[in-house]
């Protein structure tokens, strides 16, 4: 019985998607969650901290230099690749 689901599941994910678009996917997902953490940890530690509004920007600033480095990473390698 457990080799007909396993053989069931098989084709239901070939179906779906490649392993390939499934990495990609879980790339590009894994990472905004992570940038989402990063974004609220700088707040909590902008908050904790009593940082003001401009220590606040500047923090915003250095995760923000960091997620640009990342974006036009991603944007060199399409254009690289094509």
């Amino acid at each position: 019985m457990s080799g007909v689901l396993l053989a069931a599941k098989t084709r239901l994910t070939e179906v779906v998607m490649s392993i390939e678009t499934f990495e990609s996917l879980a790339l590009y997902a894994c990472v905004g969650g992570l940038i989402l953490f990063m974004i609220f940890i700088v707040w909590d530690l902008a908050k904790r901290s009593n940082a003001g509004r401009f220590g606040t920007f500047i923090l915003f600033i250095a995760l923000g230099v960091g997620l640009l480095g990342f974006l036009i990473k991603t944007v060199a390698m399409q254009f690289i690749e094509s």
